[in-house]
């Protein structure tokens, strides 16, 4: 079998991982919707909690009005931000809705399983939040709101994550149209802001990058790979060594999470003894030079 052959089925298997992955999460995402949001009619602002409160004056079932208003978003979104959104937002909006009408159709009478609103908040928190980190590992969203919030961002200036926590207000203090309870709605704001949080500290994690920096007698293989396997940038440093003052060169690179262990298994394998140093970078700015 030759390189490009492995390259192409390494390829693949890859790609339906991913999609095994992002299908996983979007089934726990909208399963925890049906079974812990909407039966107590607590409007965690989504597109779903959205469509959950639009179903009280159309009569039409959520997974369908969620379907409807996922699409709608995302015309709008190409409209007016351009086609930013990937294959995964499109095919998460689309998949969502699908799983809740499956349950839907499984179970038409769907009770809540506990009964109680605010043991529903939680447990929706808490399980949505799986299904979230899934979607997120993969780049992955759930769209809906997070398509409003990218255009409050663009057009307000709003910073996304602000945008999000108004978006999703709004959802959740328009539930009181369909439920008119004043205790269910302030639930409905808790769990928004709650949720937020969760979701914040989901992407907060995983902006966080590694600044490698590696001493190791076969430097040469090490930066090879990461300039020409990894496809990522690094920079060299002359190094003395204070012990013995012997003059050593050093590879610094910042890498994501799934770089950084591709990294640290090939720098294993090519010399187990190599120095390595490891620092999280929250941000990176690039500000381009101004030659003269």
């Amino acid at each position: 079998m030759t390189k490009q052959n492995l390259w192409q089925k390494q390829n693949f298997i890859n790609t339906l991982k991913e999609f095994i992955l992002i299908t996983l999460g979007a089934a726990i995402v909208a399963s925890t919707i049906f079974l812990f949001m909407l039966p107590s009619k607590v409007a965690i602002g989504s597109a779903s909690a959205l469509a959950m409160v639009l179903a009280s004056f159309i009569p039409l079932p959520i997974s369908v009005i969620n379907l409807f208003i996922n699409v709608f978003l995302l015309v709008v979104g190409f409209i007016l931000i351009g086609p930013e959104f990937g294959a995964k937002t499109v095919y998460t909006s689309i998949i969502i809705p699908v799983f809740i009408g499956i349950w839907e159709f499984a179970f038409p009478n769907f009770q809540s399983l506990t009964q109680d609103p605010v043991l529903d908040v939680l447990c929706h928190l808490l399980i949505v939040s799986l299904g979230m980190a899934i979607l997120f590992s993969r780049n992955a969203s759930s769209g809906g709101l997070d398509i409003v919030a990218k255009i409050l961002n663009k057009y307000l200036k709003l910073e996304l994550g602000k945008a999000g926590a108004l978006a999703g207000t709004v959802v959740a203090l328009s539930s009181y149209f369909c439920n008119y309870d004043t205790k269910l709605v302030i639930l409905s704001v808790l769990g928004t802001y709650f949720g937020g949080i969760i979701v914040d500290n989901f992407i907060f994690n995983l902006n966080i990058k590694r600044r490698v920096c590696i001493i190791s007698p076969k430097l040469d293989e090490i930066v090879d790979y990461i300039l020409h396997n990894m496809h990522s940038g690094a920079t060299l440093y002359n190094v003395i060594g204070a012990y013995n003052n012997t003059p050593e060169r050093e590879v610094v690179t910042i890498v994501d999470k799934h770089e950084y262990r591709k990294l640290m298994e090939f720098v294993r394998k090519t010399d187990p003894k190599a120095f390595v140093t490891v620092y999280s970078v929250n941000e990176i700015r690039y500000q381009p030079k101004v030659w003269g």
